[in-house]
């Protein structure tokens, strides 16, 4: 049995699943996050006018909430030149902001929530969980943490992954800057008190 969370509060509603149902495997359950990462895509290929298949290796960090980190530091773009540098063409302030706050501006604009979307990032994560992910390229998936990017352990937080034979890896080895460091950090911080309060409402 392979699970996919999508109710929010995602991650943490997964770490409960996770807790309360031992005969789950933990690397068998993980929370949505595919929606931000296609969103953070989105983002880079209009503003580089460039079609999304060509932008890949974004990653999302953390909770499924304004707290997430996007994170381009690894990202590339197809030119005719060959693979770019994302963050050579654009990072700023501005971008991460509008990836955190997506969800809330098309609730805003239309007055309907993102369900589509979520659908259609649900079928993403799926299709790549089961079949693979393309070599070279890596998604974000929330994920039982290991401890891996000094992430504590025992939380449910988006990492970068590639998915083989119906399972995920995390991606090791990435350099982490200290602006990068505090965000993963600040998103942990929130994990960990949702997952504080839910506990104590639990028990």
């Amino acid at each position: 049995m392979q699970v996919l969370v999508v109710a929010n509060p995602a991650n943490t509603n997964a770490l409960i699943l996770k807790e309360f149902a031992p005969s789950i495997p933990e690397k068998n359950i993980t929370c949505l996050t595919r929606l931000d990462h296609n969103r953070a895509l989105g983002q880079i290929s209009e503003r580089l006018s460039v079609p999304v298949c060509d932008v890949k290796n974004v990653i999302i960090w953390g909770n499924h909430s304004s707290s997430q980190y996007p994170d381009v530091n690894h990202a590339t773009v197809a030119t005719p030149s060959g693979d770019k540098p994302v963050r050579e063409l654009v990072l700023n302030a501005e971008f991460i902001t509008t990836v955190q706050q997506r969800g809330a501006a098309i609730i805003k604009a239309r007055k309907l929530s993102s369900a589509l979307s979520a659908a259609s990032s649900a079928c993403d994560h799926i299709r790549d969980w089961v079949l693979g992910t393309t070599e070279g390229t890596w998604v974000s998936m929330g994920v039982y943490s290991d401890g891996s990017y000094n992430v504590p352990a025992g939380l449910i937080y988006s990492f970068p992954v590639t998915c083989q034979n119906g399972e995920w890896k995390i991606v090791q080895g990435l350099p982490i800057d200290e602006f990068s460091r505090k965000k993963l950090d600040l998103t942990a911080e929130e994990l960990s008190e949702e997952k504080a309060l839910a506990y104590s409402c639990l028990n």
